[in-house]
């Protein structure tokens, strides 16, 4: 284990100083050592796919790796948050060796991987944290079996790091939404009144994703890829958690789970039911934007830079809406 420095600095300037070396660290890494990652191969069935071919891909691996070592060294450590950060290790890596394939991984090996992840994820959580759940706008909690509470939470996790790895196709989207995200999961443990050590290290994420915005606005440089989208999925799920009201995920994240599951839901029930649902809808629904298959007039289709800030301003909309409501009613 990595020996950490917070006894020699207050919990503040171990959030100040792990920041800082996220920031510095990621700007050298991302300007100067982008050659070993490995190149975009292109979706074949996402609108502007192509754009993408050639890029830096998996650029998740840089940012993944540099939170989790500053948050060891900076801030406190303890046997969940080192669990938690051992899972998002291994979502990040299972990730980028998918990015690093000639071919891509069998959706089901991936969705295999997934739920190992999801209910251990769960497990640890309940284990060391219990099974309470305290509902929004409800001032009183109940205690949920342990079965039932890990195998909502395995559903929640699993959901999360499949809408999250569905919305990254748009330069800077991913990322700008996961930053709202977590702002608000820290504001929701505040007005929970929940003490988490696992919100430090939230603060040193965000900075992380603010460099690696720096280089993935359009028209971007490099792209996060698996790596980093499937473990920024099991991220917000672990904040979800950690709020003390995991529900607040459906409200918090609407918009990665209006964007990711219409797409999961057209496969799904093409593949097992032969039913095409949302015929006339492209996904992710951030494609269907980019492009409106249904509508010719190139003047309804959004640039990249339009889409992202517009996606941005109604996700913030609404967290900060659902905030303010946990606020006046709390």
């Amino acid at each position: 284990m990595l020996i950490h420095f917070l006894s020699q600095f207050s919990l503040g300037s171990g959030v100040l100083c792990a920041s800082l070396l996220t920031v510095v660290t990621l700007f050298v890494l991302y300007s100067k050592f982008t050659h070993p990652l490995p190149t975009d191969r292109g979706r074949a069935f996402a609108a502007q796919g192509a754009l993408s071919i050639g890029k830096p891909t998996g650029a998740g691996i840089y940012f993944v790796l540099v939170y989790i070592i500053a948050s060891i060294l900076f801030l406190p450590l303890s046997l969940p948050i080192g669990l938690f950060y051992a899972l998002v290790f291994l979502s990040m890596l299972f990730g980028f060796l998918d990015d690093r394939a000639d071919k891509p991984w069998h959706e089901y090996f991936k969705g295999l991987l997934d739920l190992l992840l999801s209910v251990s994820t769960a497990i640890v959580y309940a284990f060391f944290y219990g099974t309470t759940i305290n509902l929004p706008f409800f001032k009183a909690g109940f205690d949920m079996p342990f079965v039932l509470f890990v195998i909502l939470a395995s559903l929640l996790v699993w959901a999360a790091i499949n809408v999250t790895n569905c919305t990254d196709g748009v330069d800077g989207l991913s990322g700008s939404m996961t930053i709202i995200s977590l702002v608000s999961f820290i504001t929701l443990s505040y007005l929970n009144r929940v003490h988490s050590d696992w919100n430090y290290s939230l603060v040193v994420l965000i900075f992380a994703l603010l460099v690696y915005l720096f280089f993935n606005t359009n028209p971007s440089q490099l792209l996060m890829g698996d790596a980093g989208s499937r473990a920024l999925g099991i991220v917000l799920a672990i904040s979800a958690l950690h709020t003390g009201s995991p529900f607040s995920y459906l409200i918090i994240c609407l918009l990665f789970i209006v964007d990711g599951s219409a797409g999961i839901l057209k496969i799904s029930f093409k593949r097992f039911f032969g039913i095409l649902i949302f015929k006339n809808i492209t996904t992710p629904i951030h494609d269907h934007f980019r492009e409106r298959a249904s509508q010719p007039d190139k003047k309804y289709q959004l640039k990249n830079q339009t889409l992202t800030m517009r996606f941005s301003i109604v996700h913030a909309l609404i967290c900060l809406f659902y905030l303010m409501f946990v606020y006046v009613f709390r």
